[in-house]
């Protein structure tokens, strides 16, 4: 019999100003919780009124991390130093590689239905770190959406779900991400198979959910942190929700970080201020994986 992996810790989201003024839930990335192995950063943005939002995120650098950002409501324009600009709306999946160094903005636009969506930043190992940058723009209509018999509606953005039946995009890094996004009915319920040691949560942004063998309940915005075990089980509460399953591989690899910037050493830190300030940060032949 698979071992049901339950429920560890169920954490409130705190609420935080970033960029240039926009209000968000931190749920990973605080005092409380530094980081969850390899999830460095939990970010839930979700307001209809543009003084929360408008500001956005004005061109900042990063080094070092992936950062994936999925849209719920709204739209987003992004552009980068490698030339890249678009937009992702609601449905869409943004995954950027940092590697050696990248300058982008992100900023949210006003609309009726405002903004809503979370950014997840993801750790890669200490021989990844300073490879070359790229992107990958998920576009809602690549993710299908599958119905469970069990009356789960999922999408697969990374690894893959119902023993392998659905695959997602995103594949081969080295942590070996599973990303799920799980809407269930009340009453509806989902079982998923996750590898024994691998860091597991769940973020519920919508809803009500009720989590492993003994049916704990978290009520939107919630981080549902998971012990051991072979698979999460999940059941929709009064109403229903939405949620976010993530599973990864811990690197068990120490952590410098300074803003924008997480690599392993102090050292690589004070290297990586010293090429922002003298123009090296953005290097015209990064290293190839």
């Amino acid at each position: 019999m698979e071992s049901s992996r339950a429920v560890a810790r169920v954490i409130t989201p705190e609420p935080v100003v970033e960029g240039a003024g926009v209000h968000l839930r931190r749920s990973i990335g605080t005092r409380g919780l530094d980081y969850l192995d390899p999830f460095l950063l939990l970010d839930h943005f979700e307001s209809a009124k543009p003084a929360d939002y408008e500001a956005g995120f004005p061109y900042h650098p990063h080094r070092g991390i992936e950062t994936v950002t999925f849209v719920r409501t709204g739209e987003v324009r992004h552009e980068d130093s490698l030339g890249h600009r678009g937009t992702i709306t609601a449905g869409d999946i943004q995954w950027m590689t940092s590697g050696s160094g990248i300058l982008h903005e992100e900023m949210p636009q006003v609309r009726p239905e405002g903004i809503a969506g979370l950014q997840l930043w993801l750790n890669v190992p200490a021989r990844e770190k300073m490879n070359r940058p790229k992107y990958r723009d998920l576009a809602g209509d690549r993710l299908t959406e599958a119905e469970t018999d069990e009356g789960a509606k999922i999408r697969v953005i990374a690894g893959e779900a119902l023993r392998g039946r659905l695959v997602g995009p995103v594949e081969g890094l080295a942590v070996m991400p599973k990303f799920v996004d799980v809407r269930l009915p009340e009453g509806g319920t989902f079982r998923e198979m996750v590898p024994q040691g691998h860091t597991v949560f769940a973020y519920v942004d919508h809803g009500e959910v009720r989590f492993g063998p003994k049916n704990v309940v978290a009520r939107a915005p919630a981080l549902v942190i998971f012990g051991d075990g072979e698979v999460v089980e999940a059941s929709g509460g009064v109403g229903g929700g939405r949620f976010l399953l993530a599973a990864a591989r811990p690197l068990h690899e120490p952590i410098a970080r300074y803003g924008p910037f997480v690599m392993n050493t102090r050292a690589e830190i004070e290297q990586t201020l010293e090429d922002i300030r003298s123009g090296r940060f953005i290097r015209e032949d990064p290293r190839d994986a």
